[in-house]
């Protein structure tokens, strides 16, 4: 990755993983930046990774060729307002990680020529383990979505989408799918316990199960259904459990919920984009 100066606005938990992430890769910290308005946050990213930080957005970005844009969706609008005219000036890569704001609604706030991308994280990027979706405005070199690719991997795995819309179902995805998954877990865990099982027992048991099953999916080249089959024999225990799921209409159960969290993901971006 080439080494230019990135600058982050807004130093929450996201802005943080990015920062580490890529400190853990080797990112020189001399080249890392950070503005929040919170006097504890700046602390914080300065104790614990000894870069510069501001309170003012504009000396985030002065001198960066990367600006990396982790406030919440409705800081977006006075955050970019404040810095528009350096980053007019300078035109250096936008990355936004705000969720539900779309490109039209950042170059509305900024400038209609500037390389940006849109980026849908997710949490699992606080431990290097996310799942990231980028897509890029028409400004954004091949360069600059290296640069971007990069920063993303630096937290775990980056896809590129050809569509902004296809945001939205990443958004449903692995944006909020982790708390499915947590969902999962947590009434597998509750089952355990009402079959004998004590708490510590049925939460160890079903974590390394969840890591386990996950670990199996990502190391394999079958798909699910079929790693489904190879571990369900015909007139055994998990067949029987896999047929009651089945019949609850487990499929169509979690295509509504996706759609939706898709749904909500398109009305919040429609209130972010209004004036």
């Amino acid at each position: 990755m080439k080494q230019i100066k990135i600058g982050f606005l807004g130093c929450g938990n996201m802005g943080r993983s990015l920062i580490g992430g890529l400190i853990g890769n080797g990112y020189p910290p001399e080249l890392l930046c950070g503005a929040d308005p919170d006097p504890g946050q700046r602390a914080q990213l300065a104790r614990l990774f000894n870069i510069a930080v501001f309170a003012d957005n504009v000396e985030a970005v002065r001198e960066a060729a990367v600006v990396v844009l982790a406030v919440k969706p409705q800081a977006v609008g006075p955050s970019l307002l404040e810095v528009a005219d350096t980053l007019k000036q300078r035109g250096p890569l936008l990355m936004s990680i705000a969720a539900g704001v779309r490109l039209s609604t950042i170059s509305k706030n900024t400038s209609d020529k500037l390389p940006i991308v849109r980026v849908m994280p997710n949490t699992p990027a606080l431990i290097q383990a996310g799942a990231a979706a980028l897509y890029a405005n028409e400004h954004v070199s091949s360069e600059q979505r290296e640069l971007a690719e990069s920063i993303m991997r630096s937290v775990g795995i980056a896809v590129w989408l050809d569509n902004e819309a296809k945001l939205d179902a990443v958004t449903a995805l692995s944006g909020s799918g982790p708390a499915y998954f947590f969902l999962v877990m947590e009434v597998i865990e509750k089952a355990a316990i009402k079959l004998g099982l004590d708490k510590e027992q049925a939460r160890l048991l079903t974590l390394e199960t969840a890591l386990g099953a996950a670990k199996m999916a990502m190391e394999s080249n079958n798909d699910p259904a079929t790693l489904r089959q190879q571990v369900s024999s015909p007139g055994g225990t998990t067949e029987q459990a896999l047929q009651v799921l089945l019949k609850g209409d487990i499929e169509p159960l979690f295509y509504a919920a996706l759609q939706a969290a898709n749904d909500r993901s398109v009305e919040l971006a429609d209130e972010f984009g209004k004036d």
